[in-house]
């Protein structure tokens, strides 16, 4: 679900269920063109689907961080620690766009970037998200 779909009651009566947090991360440069950041945010939608309709009762999914630097990169490992300090156990960022590296982005506990997992498997994006989120909740390296 979107954060934008909880009023406070819901949140207060189901917010312990929903456990994990994605924060979407874009990765425009600034230099795209209107068509180019409509496909851009278009790859980023329907990589977010991905993630969101399958674990629909467990994930909530934050604004997006829109563009690339090493501002956004500091500006995600924040947003990670601030999320977990209210409540969410786990943060996936996602991005459809860009390859994003662990090592960077050490706050977050999975990082799901589609140019990565489209180049290294010939397993479907879908499966390999599923399985890299499950395996995420079962503690499993």
């Amino acid at each position: 679900m979107k954060f934008s779909d909880f009023d406070r009651e819901t949140w207060e009566a189901n917010g312990q269920f929903y456990d994990t947090c994605v924060i979407p991360y874009t990765g425009l440069q600034g230099t795209e063109t209107p068509p180019e950041t409509v496909a851009a945010l278009e790859r980023q939608r329907d990589f977010l689907d991905l993630v969101e309709k399958p674990f629909q009762g467990r994930v909530v999914t934050y604004p997006a961080v829109q563009y690339a630097g090493a501002e956004s990169i500091a500006l995600l490992n924040v947003l990670c620690q601030k999320v977990k300090s209210i409540g969410f156990q786990y943060v996936i960022v996602s991005s459809a766009n860009e390859v994003l590296l662990t090592e960077e982005v050490y706050e977050s506990d999975l990082l799901l970037c589609q140019p990565e997992m489209k180049r290294d498997s010939e397993t479907p994006v879908s499966t390999r998200i599923r399985d890299e989120i499950q395996r995420l909740w079962l503690n499993v390296k």
